[in-house]
């Protein structure tokens, strides 16, 4: 049990190595590699946590597969609300014990991310225009059809899943000062805190998430859940609410990490480049924040220094602009392109 000030946490360490064996074989184990480039930028190792190469080509499958793997015998189904990743993890995780899913998704989702959940069987609700009106939906069914609502980030067994990272980073380079970790809903900040903290205490933490709709990071800055307007994102993998009833990740990461961060969509746009010309690896922008708060002096390491490539679930066409150029168009602004190294 951690403790915090007058803060209990239930989570604990022992949670998150019973979750590494929950999801042995499946969910882990993703290479930890350097990025020449990013290391030369920082002064310090910069290493790179390939999560993209998970079997649904992103980390929440570990927080998916735990959660599901703990449900009782009998179990009819699960939901989730999910901007695209969580709810491929769900829906895999789900068809693996044979039972119903039903992802709910808000029409701002892109729609290779909703192709990418039914071609697992899962079904697929488009509700509203934001992460609030799909968990609403995903409520709904709980109550309506007895489904089991699996949070994607308010659930301490999907916690406990996506510590798992922190754990093998660690366990790889016991020597790391600093971990840059995306922040949306916080599930994987707030697990890779708890193993973080438990195994190197000293350890520097920060959450870096897009400068419009950062939920978790304002909610921290006012000191309890806030909700924030859902705008298109580079990093739409870092879009949506936190819940204002957040029982679990909010007081984590408030009490876990060190600092939150922000960086603009011109900055994800430019790291999006740096990733793909530099280390040659297809990302979407929630996956370069890290990168992206670097590059721009936003975050500036002492010593070794990781970040996490949380998935490759994106739209190519948008990739293929960014990597060439291209304006890219947000809702009602346009990211000004330029080509690598113009």
């Amino acid at each position: 049990m951690i403790l915090f000030g007058e803060m209990r946490m239930d989570m604990t360490l022992g949670d998150i190595l019973r979750a590494a064996r929950a999801i042995d074989g499946v969910a882990d184990c993703t290479p930890l590699v350097p990025s020449p480039y990013m290391s030369m930028a920082i002064g310090h190792d910069f290493l790179l946590k390939l999560e993209n190469m998970q079997p649904i080509g992103a980390f929440k499958l570990r927080g998916a597969l735990n959660a599901v793997r703990s449900l009782p015998p009998g179990t009819a189904g699960v939901t989730c609300c999910s901007t695209g990743n969580h709810g491929r993890g769900v829906a895999f995780a789900a068809r693996e014990r044979s039972i119903r899913a039903v992802i709910c998704m808000s029409e701002l989702v892109p729609q290779a991310k909703v192709d990418g959940i039914r071609a697992l069987g899962a079904e697929v609700r488009i509700t509203g225009r934001s992460q609030d009106d799909a968990l609403a939906e995903s409520q709904r069914l709980v109550e309506a059809e007895g489904l089991v609502e699996i949070s994607p980030f308010d659930d301490s067994a999907v916690i406990a899943g996506q510590g798992t990272i922190g754990l093998e980073m660690l366990m790889a380079r016991p020597d790391l000062d600093h971990i840059l970790i995306p922040l949306s809903g916080g599930g994987l900040a707030a697990g890779i805190a708890v193993a973080a903290r438990a195994i190197r205490p000293g350890i520097r933490l920060t959450g870096i998430t897009m400068d419009r709709g950062a939920a978790m990071h304002l909610s921290i800055r006012a000191g309890h859940p806030v909700e924030v307007p859902e705008v298109p994102s580079l990093a739409d993998s870092l879009g949506g609410g936190i819940g204002m009833e957040n029982r679990l990740s909010f007081p984590l990461c408030r009490d876990l990490l060190d600092e939150t961060i922000l960086v603009t969509e011109d900055e994800i746009y430019h790291a999006m480049q740096v990733l793909y010309f530099e280390d040659r690896i297809v990302a979407e922008g929630a996956c370069v924040v890290g990168l992206a708060a670097c590059l721009s002096g936003k975050a500036t390491p002492k010593g070794p220094t990781a970040t996490v490539i949380t998935g490759r679930n994106l739209d190519m066409q948008t990739f293929t602009r960014v990597v060439t150029g291209q304006d890219i168009q947000l809702g009602d602004r346009i990211v000004k392109g330029r080509p690598y190294g113009a």
